[in-house]
């Protein structure tokens, strides 16, 4: 998914940058008032990010020729809100430029356009949507980490598509390539992400309950439907 360097053109390098940059500056904000106001989350804040940093390091061949990888951004959206995920993620693909190769500082703004934006504010709209219909965590935790990934991949997808339209089907007929490049081996590694904070969560819930509650985590619709 990480465009590599010098991938995109000079000029969509710089526009992705300048779409990214205020939502990692609100980002900042958002972390700093957390660990002023909320001290006691800053293991399970860095915890998060370690998670994204490792689950989106593992890079899978793709039988297509490229490579697939989960996000794992989805986890701090639903702890935290995909606020925060803004700044994690940027310091998770920084990390990644620079000691693994993986992406690059140029493509950095379009990287975490997608990874640490797009797909944390799907996630967290999922799950806010999926506890409105008073689904199960497990559903509500599992179809926003699935559909987060997900989101993460069309937008990496739609980046491509707008660098390097297709001669003959333009923006549209590209797009459909970059996804069904990337689609055989990203969709099950969606439901694996999904599956995965499920686990996690349920972890969480029974090892760092005092840390889930400062956060209120679950959200009180949710915990109503754990106790009926």
């Amino acid at each position: 998914m990480h465009i590599a360097e010098g991938f995109l053109p000079p000029l969509h390098a710089a526009g992705w940058t300048a779409a990214a940059l205020p939502f990692v500056i609100v980002s900042a904000w958002r972390v700093n008032r957390l660990m002023r106001d909320q001290p006691q989350t800053k293991l399970l804040l860095a915890a998060a990010g370690a998670f994204a940093f490792v689950i989106s390091a593992l890079k899978l061949p793709s039988v297509t020729g490229s490579c697939s990888h989960a996000t794992g951004t989805g986890l701090g959206a639903i702890l935290f809100g995909p606020a925060v995920m803004a700044l994690l993620g940027t310091i998770v693909l920084v990390f990644q430029a620079l000691l693994l190769a993986h992406g690059g500082i140029t493509t950095l703004g379009a990287n975490v356009f997608s990874m640490a934006i797009v797909g944390p504010w799907i996630a967290y709209g999922v799950l806010r949507g999926a506890q409105g219909l008073n689904a199960p965590l497990a559903v509500s935790v599992f179809l926003a980490a699935m559909l987060g990934d997900l989101a993460t991949y069309t937008m990496t997808a739609g980046q491509l598509a707008l660098a390097f339209p297709d001669p003959a089907s333009g923006i549209a007929g590209s797009f459909v390539k970059f996804l069904s490049v990337f689609a055989p081996t990203q969709l099950p590694l969606a439901v694996v992400e999904g599956l995965l904070t499920v686990v996690i969560v349920n972890f969480l819930r029974e090892y760092s309950g005092d840390e889930l509650q400062i956060l209120k985590f679950p959200s009180p619709t949710v915990a109503v439907e754990a106790r009926s």
